[in-house]
């Protein structure tokens, strides 16, 4: 316990390097679809990115969640790698680039 009466700790993590696992981009987005189809809902999450700020607002979670079906290019000039997708919780629609997808249901998303 310090002077100030507030006890010192320290944290250390518990997670190994074998308990993290790991999913291909393409994998995951195929999963989510999959299971969009299914009208099962699941998790991820994304870091955010405004292309017409050039800014970012952190990681976004998502914890209740479907995708919705994709834009055309006619109305997103990048719809090839844009997915939209229903919060299941506060029941907005929203989107995120796929090459920005961190976690899904609990994996960790890597572009292999």
């Amino acid at each position: 316990e310090s002077d100030t009466g507030i006890s010192s700790f320290v944290l250390y993590s518990a997670i190994r390097s074998y308990d993290i696992c790991t999913m291909d981009l393409y994998e995951a987005i195929h999963e989510m679809r999959r299971l969009s189809k299914l009208k099962i809902p699941f998790s991820f999450t994304f870091m955010s990115c405004n292309l017409s700020d050039g800014k970012s607002d952190g990681i976004v979670e998502v914890k209740k969640a479907r995708l919705l079906q994709r834009q055309s290019e006619k109305y997103h000039k990048h719809a090839d790698i844009v997915e939209k997708y229903m919060d299941l919780d506060t029941m907005t629609a929203r989107q995120f680039y796929q090459p920005l997808l961190m976690t899904f249901n609990g994996n960790q998303v890597i572009l292999q």
